[in-house]
């Protein structure tokens, strides 16, 4: 009995970290949604020179594919850290408070099980649209910056192309 007293304490423990976790997660998540319409509507204007990478790679000339692919590691990595832990926190929260409501159906408190089963569903539903959120901006942003840094890559090789041909008709 007393290593169960123990897990439950600690598992209550988390209950508030876990929700304010959850709640920066839909935060976040409303953040990139943000980002994310404002790159679509510069993309729809600019195409790939609306991108983030594209800027970064203005900014720094002479880097090669392996850096702006570490680039695009780095800014991606929120989304899908978001998007693949937030399912898990839902559960998390939804758990909790499964041991308290349980509690309270054997001890006949019905108000008790509604607020904890409450609690539960509302964290698990704020969770998981968090995470649909990041995955979605997370594909469609991966899809973006893969066609950027063809592009990139591309007019890279073309310039390449064309000092070659170029040293060649001078050395002719």
């Amino acid at each position: 009995m007393f290593i169960e007293s123990i897990l439950y304490q600690l598992s209550s423990w988390f209950l508030i970290p876990v929700l304010l976790t959850i709640i920066f997660a839909f935060v976040y998540t409303l953040y990139q949604l943000g980002q994310f319409l404002i790159e679509g509507l510069f993309r729809l204007r600019k195409g790939t020179e609306g991108c983030a990478l594209w800027q970064y790679r203005q900014q720094h000339p002479t880097l090669d594919s392996e850096h702006m692919e570490l680039f695009i590691l780095k800014e991606l990595e929120g989304l899908r850290i978001t998007a693949r832990t937030a399912p898990l926190l839902g559960l998390v929260a939804t758990m909790i408070p499964m041991g308290p409501a349980l509690a309270g159906v054997a001890a006949g408190e019905m108000a008790l099980v509604g607020e904890q089963v409450g609690i539960a569903f509302a964290a698990v539903i704020v969770a998981l649209i968090a995470a649909s959120g990041c995955f979605i901006m997370l594909t469609i942003k991966r899809r973006w910056r893969v066609t950027t840094l063809k592009h990139i890559e591309d007019i890279q090789s073309a310039s390449c192309t064309n000092n070659r041909h170029n040293s060649i008709k001078e050395a002719a």
